[in-house]
């Protein structure tokens, strides 16, 4: 059996945890790595306390027909990345890389193309993450540094959605 490389075998966790999602639209994963070790893990699911969307059967955002990307309001989850940085230590976020994959929960075929929201691109800057790693396919994966979306930043343009 081939070994996986480094970036894959991260992806490959980050999409088990995405197994422990309790959203009914897409399921995310995330963790967080700095000098090879895990530093925290998250998944999209609501408040600890709270009933998930997959307890109470149903997502009001599918609902009320809001497209995705907006009125994050009436979403009843924390995001993956945001429950992964709630989760680790700010000190050992500075430089870190944040590693995410997400996948149908009816299916789990793996969604290629997803990218953080502007909540938690902002919510990534804050905590020192340097780079932001994106399964695509089972081997294909995009490496975002963190400082484009400084230098680029899409809070500005009026565009919603992700």
């Amino acid at each position: 059996m081939p070994r996986t490389d480094k970036i894959n075998y991260y992806l490959d966790i980050a999409q088990t945890v995405a197994e422990r999602s309790t959203c009914l639209r897409k399921a995310y994963g995330a963790i967080i790595v700095k000098n090879d070790s895990i530093i925290a893990t998250g998944y999209n699911g609501a408040p600890r306390g709270r009933k998930n969307c997959s307890d109470i059967g149903y997502c009001m955002r599918d609902r009320l027909n809001i497209p995705r990307g907006e009125r994050y309001e009436l979403c009843r989850s924390v995001h993956a990345e945001a429950n992964a940085i709630i989760a680790a230590p700010r000190d050992q976020m500075i430089g870190a890389t944040l590693y995410m994959a997400c996948v149908l929960p009816d299916s789990d075929e793996l969604v290629s193309g997803t990218n953080s929201c502007m909540m938690c691109k902002r919510t990534i800057i804050n905590a020192g993450i340097e780079t932001v790693v994106v399964r695509d396919t089972k081997t294909e994966y995009r490496i975002i540094p963190v400082s484009d979306w400084i230098e680029n930043d899409d809070s500005l343009t009026g565009i919603f959605g992700y």
